[in-house]
């Protein structure tokens, strides 16, 4: 027995080498400067930004990955001009869909999906992202503003929160209800629960929204275990109840009525198509995958982008100072601002641009080789190196690397918003939105909505720091990272981000 036990572990010794011997016979065909030892997955690249490019010397360095999925060589770019090639070049490096094959929980979709199919999903879902639509996100979520100065915080002076994104991920939350579903809902929302229901639209759109992550780890049989899964697991099944309500109710109306919200708007695509008949036809699923998917990709993106910038202008009282007296030179009668003076706010929408590239949603963008290639990078100091990428390496959009690459952005490091307004700011290596056709659709929406509760708050509330004692001795640098310390997530989080609203 024991013998036995020796030569299986022989034998699994003599593998593991094997493959460590083949993995770095691989990476020095690439001849790329790496991480000097294989690692058990992918690089975490948020902590290094931009430093472990500059050890190396190159815009693009690569690591061995022994575990998971299997033994692969990945190249990490923070090199614009490569970013560009990589995401304009489908068809040499697509994205690896397999990878977002979970979020496919009510149809397939536009995230998840690739070539034909994507081209598809996107041809539908494009018109959905209307200017009426943009209208129809502006107006809501001064609405939704208003009413939490009015009938939440009321009469208040000073509001503190323990936690900034406890204002914010019901604001987006709100927004994405009714821009995205057509279903108003808000902060005092005491509906009774429909005959056939057994939650509130709101309190499934919530429950989803706030726990995805957890639907995403725990398989279906498993959901049962605890109250927190099977309470989101009935969630999910309310939410997708709502979402064939809305199908039969809009379908069986004798007259159609004019929405603008991404779920009707997609719906009419739909259908028209489907009247044609043909390969571009949409099924059910199809539709409530790709809504849903866009409400995932909506809500916490913009719920913790607008925690980030809450924060960084609470530091940065001096950069709130400006951009309050550029907000007021628009609006000086406090007046409510409307959709076609939303350009205006150039200030709002430099600090909304400065904090994506502080904080980007998303760290890394991730594209594979489908074919025997070669990819040509510079560096700072002008050299130029073109290296072999065999088919099947993975390609990782650096987006921490590339917004603090001081090639591209003085003083990097700096939370500076006028750096948005000069005419020449590098668009070439900022990617919060992605980059190329696989761009993201929803874009304007998110920029809509952010410069709306942005503009309302900064308008009426200065934000400040909390102020907690037991802090007292940081120095701002420590202040601020603690601040803004973030975890992973399905988008970047931040921790504990307290804060106080004053009324101005």
């Amino acid at each position: 027995m024991v013998s036995l036990v020796t030569a299986g572990l022989t034998v699994c010794l003599i593998y593991v080498l094997h493959k460590l011997v083949e993995l770095r016979r691989l990476a020095n065909s690439i001849g790329l400067p790496r991480f000097p030892l294989v690692s058990l997955g992918k690089h975490h690249i948020w902590e290094g930004k931009w430093n472990d490019a500059a050890r190396f010397g190159w815009d693009v360095y690569s690591s061995v990955a022994l575990l998971p999925p299997k033994g692969q060589i990945s190249l990490y770019i923070a090199d614009a001009d490569v970013v560009q090639e990589v995401t304009g070049s489908r068809a040499r490096f697509p994205k690896p869909v397999w990878m977002y094959s979970s979020l496919s929980f009510f149809g397939r979709n536009i995230v998840a999906s690739e070539f034909e199919e994507w081209k598809k999903y996107r041809k539908l879902s494009a018109p959905s992202f209307s200017e009426r639509n943009n209208k129809l996100v502006w107006d809501e979520t001064v609405r939704i503003m208003l009413d939490l100065f009015d009938n939440v915080w009321q009469d208040r002076n000073v509001i503190a929160v323990d936690h900034c994104v406890d204002i914010t991920l019901p604001i987006a939350l709100f927004v994405i209800g009714v821009a995205g579903f057509g279903r108003r809902v808000s902060w005092k929302d005491d509906q009774v629960v429909p005959p056939g229901h057994r939650m509130t639209f709101k309190d499934a759109l919530h429950v989803v929204s706030m726990n995805i992550f957890t639907r995403l780890i725990v398989p279906n049989w498993a959901m049962g275990f605890t109250k927190k899964t099977r309470e989101l697991g009935q969630a999910f099944d309310e939410l997708e109840l709502y979402m064939d309500d809305m199908i039969r109710e809009r379908r069986s109306g004798a007259v159609r009525e004019e929405r603008h919200d991404l779920f009707s708007s997609l719906m009419d695509a739909a259908d028209d198509v489907n009247g044609e008949g043909g390969a571009g036809t949409l099924s059910d699923m199809d539709l409530k995958g790709n809504i849903f998917i866009f409400m995932l990709a909506g809500h916490e993106t913009a719920a913790h982008t607008l925690a980030f910038t809450f924060g960084l202008l609470a530091l940065y009282p001096q950069e709130q100072e400006v951009l309050y007296q550029q907000i007021m030179s628009i609006i000086p009668d406090g007046r409510t601002p409307t959709y076609e003076e939303m350009n205006l706010f150039t200030r709002s929408m430099a600090v909304f641009y400065e904090t994506l590239r502080m904080f980007p949603p998303a760290p890394n963008m991730p594209k594979y080789s489908a074919e025997d290639t070669t990819l040509t990078f510079s560096n700072s100091e002008g050299e130029r190196r073109t290296v072999p990428v065999p088919a099947g390496t993975n390609l990782l959009v650096n987006a921490p690397a590339l917004h603090y690459n001081p090639r591209y952005w003085h003083d990097p490091y700096a939370f500076d918003p006028s750096r948005f307004l000069k005419p020449d700011w590098p668009r070439e290596a900022f990617v919060p939105f992605s980059q190329g056709a696989r761009a993201c659709l929803g874009r304007r929406f998110f920029e809509t909505e952010g410069i709306a509760v942005l503009t309302m708050l900064v308008s009426r509330y200065k934000i400040e720091l909390a102020d907690e004692p037991e802090f007292s001795s940081e120095t701002f640098e420590q202040r601020k990272a603690r601040l803004l310390r973030t975890r992973a997530g399905l988008t970047m989080t931040p921790i504990r981000l307290p804060l106080v609203f004053k009324r101005r």
